[in-house]
């Protein structure tokens, strides 16, 4: 097992986690609108949807691998190319966060299943994962299935972790980006090295 690899991939994670997206700008949202613990009850289930994500990719990778490894290495490429494509996005899009979102009350179970129901209806999380996942298989001979599911898990730990804190200081982040305009900015230039400076490991592991 190689702990180098996977001590990259949950430092990788949780700064690919902390960039303000539209999961942690909901938590956010839902945490000033309605209370702490409901945004708590957002990221619960805004984590718990990873698990669905890992599943499809794991299953579907894994079999990719045993058939071709030539395939598998066209799959890092593609996750590669794909996350230089969101560095390009990032640069042509906006710097600005906007918190104005009206969100409605609902209860803790409410939010809860909304917030999966949101996480596992986006295409985007599985293409995500299947571009970022392979690249941080950390053992030679464990099954491949075995090591997404635990990227999966590590993934959606840190997930929860961090969008729970995001949402006991929803009221000093808010305020924050409020007063200091030029973080979004740097924050954007700094999401577009990450893809780029994440996109060159998957190539050279």
């Amino acid at each position: 097992m190689n702990f180098e690899i996977l001590g990259s991939f949950l430092v990788a994670s949780m700064i690919l986690t902390v960039m303000p997206g539209p999961d942690i700008v909901y938590v956010l949202a839902q945490s000033i609108t309605n209370g702490k613990k409901y945004g708590i009850a957002t990221a619960a289930g805004l984590a718990s949807g990873i698990i669905i994500h890992t599943t499809l990719v794991a299953f579907g990778v894994s079999a990719i691998i045993q058939q071709s490894p030539q395939l598998f290495w066209s799959i890092k490429l593609f996750g590669a190319i794909y996350l230089l494509y969101l560095a390009f996005l990032t640069f042509k899009s906006t710097s600005e966060i906007k918190l104005d979102a009206k969100v409605t009350k609902k209860d803790f179970f409410n939010l809860y299943k909304q917030g999966f129901i949101m996480n596992v209806l986006n295409p985007k999380v599985s293409i995500f994962f299947l571009a970022f996942f392979p690249g941080f298989l950390y053992h030679s001979t464990q099954n491949t299935v075995i090591q997404f599911y635990v990227l999966g898990l590590i993934f959606m730990i840190q997930a929860f972790v961090i969008f729970s804190l995001v949402a006991l200081l929803s009221g000093k982040f808010s305020m924050y980006l409020k007063t200091n305009p030029t973080f979004n900015t740097n924050l954007k230039w700094f999401k577009i090295l990450v893809f780029i400076g994440i996109a060159i490991f998957i190539v050279l592991t």
